[in-house]
Formats: structure tokens, C-alpha cells, sequence
């Protein structure tokens, strides 16, 4: 028996026994393929393509044999239901019935922790972060989160047992390009996002999602620490979040929020005029291209723009370079406008220096339209920096027969494996599909669709999943069947995630009204 052969069957004996404590449990033979070949091309540090389908157990599919070879992995998913899923749920069975000795942590970027110095600089002036006049309400919820802040141990939002809108949560948290990093910050040994990075360098797994993965690859590989094995869950959409990730997005709202930014330190802040003026100007322009791609080169009517940016920008971070201040809040400010502005310009040039390799289109709407600048073929930079060094497993429950060769793979020099659910769609799932549907731009189309809702969950006693593309179409429904219908309606932007999923489960009547972040990664067993 050679050592691949023996890997994948020691493999199958670790998910065996990780399984056996299921009530009812039934072996899966795809779950069982799946782990075989997946130990035998990880033990031969050879890439595998595994298209899985639903109900195979991809998660424990690819863990286990990673887990059980001893090699640090990184875990990237498409979403962050799905981080919290392999955090909260499949890491710990798996701690608890392997018996072997691993640890793990997730990191998430900077905008989902609490920002230790946001927060002190709130504290010393409580008016200062705002732009406008604060409702009570939110500053309430303001309250509220610093309080949590000093309890929590990791600062992640996603941990919050009450609800908080988006914008209040941004007041106590940093992007990526406004953190001027660990060593220039007060707060810096204090810091979640560091900490979880700390927490990465040590761990046997860490859990991030593809959008951090392709921010760590744009980066040249400096935001998490070296691995041997990459898992990509749900790979059919790599190509599409590396090439906006690994791109760039520029925007009159990315302008305007720098310009904010300087605004909080200049002691003339009419300075930034010009800079808001031409951010308006770039927004204006950009409406009209909504849902195209733009000629090579770009149109010179936005080079312009751009160029002048550009050159305001550059000329504020000279001004933000000749401030000096003993206040460590005020130089802070001060850091965070250098930070977002040079970055800015980073992506600036990236824009008015890219004539070939880059595609350019402009998406959005109205109220926020995005010049996206995106590399015409993302399996360049995965090849050198993924395929080259590092074995990679790539899985979902539907792979494109294209899709290895659009990302970079060689199909003479990987393994590729497909395994069927185990699920009988046929016997236990009903698609209904009205014929009376009306067009969706009918006057009748939002009546008809919750008709059609109320009618579906009264026969189904609850117990329903509801989905959907619109936000405004989600909060319609959500007010129209708490109207009719005696079910508990549970949504998102009114519970924490895992607080929702533990009510939805213990209430066998209850339904989930929600939008696409809860499309995948979602596990609602029964």
C-alpha cells in the first residue's frame, strides 16, 4: 500500500470517527470519496477540484483530511455565514471527537472588529467623529457597542446579541485603508484585528473568506502568515471576488470619505473644497456609464478627473505631512488621513497607469456608481503566487467545466473528482413554479408575490427559507406576512446572525426572511 493510499484511508477512519456520535448517522459515500482523495493529493502536495453536491458535508469533507496530516491551512469561503458555521459548529466537533491536538482561528478584515482607538477618540470628544447631527437613537446603539467593547474578547461584530445599524458600527471601526497599522497606533497592542492576526500566526487552521484571501494575494502575501494547503470553498466564485479584490474600485464616495478624513485635521477645512467639487464631478460622469465596461483606454473625460484628484490628493498628504501635534487622538486623525489618502493614490495610479491586463467597467447606481478596475485573468496571479507553491482544494456543489482553466489550474497536473448528493431530490423536494406570474415591472408583480408566499408558508405550517435579490423586495415581504400570517418572521438586519439561525431552529413554525447573504454557507439541519 503506498503512503497516498494510506493517507486516504486513515483519513476515512478520522471522519468515521468524528461522525459516529451523529444520531442516525448514515456513511455518505461522496463525503467518504471526497476525504480519500483528498488526503492522497495533500500527502502528494497535488491541487484537486472537487464538485460536491448539496448534502455531501463538504466542510467535514476537506477538514478532516487536512486536519489529520498536520499541515497549516487556510479556509476561504465565500461568505462569512460560512466562516462563522466552520467556527462555531464544524472546527469544535471535530476538536472534540479527532483526538488530535489543533487549533484554529478566523480573521476577518478590519471593518468587522471594533476599533480600540476609534473608540478612545470618541470618548475624548463625542461629537467629533460625526459629520452631522447624531440622532439619539444612534448614539444610544453608540453606547451600547462601546460598552460590549470592553467585555468581548475578540471585538468581531458578528458576536453581537442585539442589533445595530451598519453606520453606527462604522463609527467604531477602520477599513483597510484608513489603519495606519499596529506600530503607529496608541491602541495598537490592544487592537481585535491584531489580535486575530496574532491568533492566525499560531493556529493549525485559520478561517478567513475569499474577499481577505484575495486582499492577502493584492497585498504580495502580508496579511496572513505562510501556509502549506489553501482550501476554497464554494470555488465557483473565485474568479469573480479575486478579480475584485485583486483590482481596484474607485468612486466620488472613496474621494469624498478621504477628503472627510483630512477635513478632521486641517485647521482650514474649505482646503478639501476642491476635492469634494471633483468627486461630484466623477460621480456625475460615472452615472451615465452604469453597467458598462469602458474602451482602453479610458474615456479622457474621466483621466482628467482623475488626474486632477490625483493631484489634489497629493498635495493634501504634503499639508497632512507638515502637521505636528502632541495629541495622540489628533495624530491618529492625522495617520488615518496619510493612510486613506496614499492609498487613494495607490489606487489612482493603478487606474491611469493600466492599459493592457485590466478590464474597466462601471457598476453601482445612481446614488453610488464604481469605476471597477479588475485583471483580465486572475489565473496569472494565482498561478505564481497559489498553484505554484502551495497545495489547493477547490470545491463546490457546482464547478464549471471551464472553471480550473480560467483560474490558472494546469488539468494535466491536478485531480479532479465529482460526487453526487446523497439527497433524492425527487422523492423529498417539490419545485413549484406559478404559471400566472406576472412580468416584474406589472403593478400586480408585488401583490402576486406575496399572495403566492402567504399560501406556500401557510401550507408548509412555517418552516420556510425566503430569499431574496432586493432589499426593498425582502422588507415588503417581511411587513406584508407579519401582517397575514401568525408565523414568527426572523430577518438579519433585526438579529444577529447565530441568534437567528438558534431562534429559526427552535422554533419548528418560524421562517427566515432574508437576502444574499444568506444564499450559501447557511447550515439549517431538519
Amino acid at each position: 500500500m503506498t503512503a497516498r493510499s494510506q493517507s486516504g484511508d486513515a483519513a476515512i477512519d478520522a471522519l468515521r470517527q468524528a461522525t459516529s456520535g451523529f444520531t442516525g448517522a448514515e456513511e455518505r459515500q461522496g463525503q467518504i470519496e471526497m476525504v480519500y482523495n483528498i488526503a492522497k493529493s495533500i500527502n502528494a502536495q497535488r491541487s484537486i477540484v472537487v464538485q460536491a453536491g448539496t448534502g455531501t458535508g463538504k466542510s467535514l469533507g476537506y477538514l478532516v483530511p487536512a486536519i489529520i496530516q498536520g499541515k497549516k491551512t487556510v479556509v476561504a469561503t465565500a461568505t462569512k455565514a460560512l466562516q462563522d458555521q466552520l467556527h462555531h459548529s464544524d472546527l469544535p466537533l471535530l476538536k472534540s471527537t479527532l483526538g488530535q491536538d489543533f487549533t484554529w482561528a478566523v480573521v476577518k478584515g478590519r471593518s468587522n472588529y471594533a476599533c480600540v482607538q476609534r473608540i478612545v477618540e470618541y470618548k475624548e470628544q463625542p461629537d467629533d467623529l460625526f459629520s452631522g447631527p447624531v440622532q439619539e437613537k444612534a448614539r444610544k446603539e453608540l453606547e451600547q457597542l462601546i460598552a460590549w467593547s470592553h467585555t468581548t474578547e475578540t471585538g468581531d461584530f458578528e458576536e453581537l446579541t442585539f442589533t445595530t445599524h451598519e453606520n453606527t458600527r462604522k463609527i467604531i471601526s477602520v477599513g483597510v485603508d484608513e489603519c495606519p497599522g499596529r506600530t503607529k497606533c496608541p491602541s495598537g497592542h490592544k487592537c481585535f484585528a491584531e489580535k486575530a492576526r496574532d491568533a492566525a500566526i499560531a493556529a493549525d487552521v485559520i478561517v478567513v473568506n475569499l474577499h481577505l484571501y484575495g486582499l492577502h494575494l493584492a497585498s504580495g502575501g502580508n496579511i496572513l502568515p505562510e501556509h502549506e494547503v489553501v482550501i476554497f470553498d464554494e470555488a465557483h466564485q473565485l474568479e469573480a471576488i479575486l478579480s475584485d479584490t485583486v483590482g481596484t474600485t474607485i468612486s466620488g464616495g472613496r474621494v469624498s470619505s478621504a477628503a472627510s478624513s483630512m477635513r478632521q485635521v486641517f485647521a482650514e477645512p474649505e482646503l478639501t473644497n476642491r476635492l469634494e467639487e471633483q468627486a461630484l464631478r466623477l460621480s456625475t460622469i460615472l452615472v451615465s456609464h452604469i453597467g458598462n465596461r469602458l474602451p482602453t483606454p479610458i474615456p479622457s473625460q474621466i483621466v482628467e478627473i482623475l488626474q486632477f484628484i490625483r493631484l489634489e490628493v497629493m498635495e493634501k498628504i504634503g499639508l497632512l505631512r507638515e502637521i505636528t501635534t502632541d495629541n495622540e487622538s489628533t495624530q491618529q486623525k492625522i495617520y488615518r488621513a496619510q493612510t486613506q489618502s496614499t492609498r487613494l493614490v495607490e489606487s489612482l495610479d493603478l487606474v491611469l497607469g493600466s492599459s493592457t491586463g485590466f478590464v474597466f467597467f462601471v457598476e453601482g447606481n445612481d446614488n453610488r456608481p464604481l469605476l471597477k478596475v479588475s485583471p483580465l485573468h486572475v489565473g496569472d496571479i494565482l498561478q505564481q503566487q497559489v498553484w505554484s507553491t502551495h497545495c489547493a482544494v477547490l470545491t463546490s456543489a457546482t464547478i464549471p467545466q471551464s472553471m480550473p482553466e480560467r483560474v490558472g489550474l494546469d488539468r494535466d497536473t491536478i485531480e479532479v473528482l465529482s460526487v453526487d448528493s446523497p439527497f433524492d431530490y425527487e422523492q423529498n423536494s417539490r419545485l413549484y413554479c406559478s404559471p400566472e406570474f406576472p412580468d416584474r415591472n406589472s403593478p400586480r408583480f408585488t401583490d402576486f408575490v406575496h399572495d403566492e408566499l402567504e399560501a406556500l408558508i401557510t401550507a408548509a405550517g412555517g418552516r420556510t427559507l425566503a430569499l431574496f435579490t432586493s432589499n426593498k423586495a425582502l422588507h415588503a415581504a417581511i411587513a406584508a406576512m407579519r401582517e397575514r400570517l401568525p408565523m414568527t418572521i426572523l430577518t438579519p438586519s433585526e438579529l444577529p446572525r447565530q441568534k437567528l439561525i438558534e431562534d429559526f431552529l427552535a422554533d419548528e413554525s418560524s421562517c427566515i426572511f432574508a437576502s444574499q447573504s444568506f444564499f450559501q454557507g447557511i447550515d439549517l439541519p431538519g
